[in-house]
């Protein structure tokens, strides 16, 4: 048996491939390349969609549909009360998502890929004491997502650098949260149901949860010249380098590239993000000797949460939103891979092996 299930084929899916030895990833037949960068999360969302929904529209009224569901699952947002609030950002976002009603049709489907971004940003105004802003349905799911958040229109390039990072973590193979979704799909308890199980596996530090603290480590690092000596005392401690490292990749993570091109094309006009992005990559490159020379054995690459982390800050998103966000752009595979769960028709169910004490019985 393989600890963790790991090389266990659970699925067959046209979805996407995740090559760790070459370091790639497709989507539908397209390459995180030909998509990241070069179109919109509502592109992306129709292309995981394809073939699953039989009323699924073209790619201009399944933006208005969506738009028309961030109007609609607004009203959820008044349920977000004091008791709510003192959640973490993404239990709070979870309640607010498991209000809305289970299902399998594309109604159900649309209202769960619009709630992440409205709930994210109502909850997170709400920590900052600032009443939630509607969504405006005209807008672009990135635009519309920044806005609420910001509480001003974005430009140009701060939605394209959120379209790139949706686009970029919308799948990523049988990962842990899509593989929970799959389980519960398989039941046939609904697609609300089975986005429960993909956010509460993201929560968790191992898979979703890790961008956030990788803003930690930089702030503690604090400029290039600590970085060396910060990284060496961080791993005599046992801790772990957040951003470095994956259980599938054995060579750079090709989102890792994907988000930095992102923060790059955001970067251009600024004072500030250049220098941010110049100081992560010192950092970035200190980190990458050290491992290599400390654990030889083992291919630990910069992975898509440390770029995340920093498009995510540069997009003014708080840490404790960053999972949130991953959310926002992964919702869409999860839903994918559960109806493409229910078309097999088939319910999870595999078995274990018992290596507890065996019963004593009376001679």
């Amino acid at each position: 048996m393989s600890d963790g299930l790991e090389g266990v084929i659970a699925a067959d899916t046209v979805l996407s491939e995740v090559d760790g030895a070459a370091g790639r990833l497709v989507i539908r037949g397209r390459s995180l390349d030909q998509l990241s960068g070069h179109t919109t999360y509502e592109a992306v969302v129709r292309l995981l969609f394809d073939g699953f929904f039989t009323d699924l529209p073209a790619e201009p009224a399944l933006t208005a549909a969506i738009g028309r569901a961030r109007a609609e699952v607004f009203g959820h947002v008044a349920a977000l009360d004091a008791d709510l609030r003192r959640l973490s950002t993404i239990e709070a976002v979870r309640a607010l998502m498991a209000r809305l009603p289970d299902g399998d049709d594309l109604a159900v489907a649309l209202r769960l890929v619009a709630a992440p971004a409205v709930f994210t940003a109502a909850v997170s105004r709400a920590g900052k004491g600032l009443a939630p802003i509607a969504p405006d349905p005209g807008l672009g799911h990135a635009a519309d997502a920044l806005r609420m958040i910001k509480g001003a229109a974005p430009t140009a390039a701060e939605t394209a650098g959120l379209d790139a990072y949706l686009v970029t973590v919308c799948d990523h193979g049988l990962n842990a949260s899509t593989f929970a979704a799959r389980v519960v799909a398989s039941t046939r308890a609904g697609l609300t149901s089975a986005v429960l199980a993909g956010i509460s596996a993201l929560k968790g530090p191992l898979h979703g949860g890790a961008p956030g603290p990788v803003i930690e480590m930089l702030d503690a690092i604090g400029q290039p010249g600590n970085a060396r000596a910060w990284l060496e005392a961080a791993l005599d401690r046992g801790d772990r380098l957040m951003g470095f490292g994956h259980r599938v990749y054995r060579v750079r993570d090709p989102r890792a590239d994907a988000l930095k091109r992102a923060v790059t094309a955001l970067g251009q006009g600024s004072n500030v993000l250049p220098g941010r992005l110049a100081f992560a990559e010192a950092v970035e490159d200190a980190a990458l000797q050290i491992l290599k020379a400390r654990k030889p054995d083992r291919s630990l690459q910069t992975n898509v949460e440390f770029y995340t982390a920093l498009l995510l800050e540069a997009l003014a998103f708080p840490p404790d939103a960053f999972t949130c966000v991953f959310g926002m752009g992964r919702v869409a595979g999860w839903i994918a891979h559960a109806r493409e769960q229910l078309a097999g028709g088939r319910l999870i169910r595999p078995q274990s092996r018992y290596v507890g004490p065996e019963p004593r019985f009376a001679a």
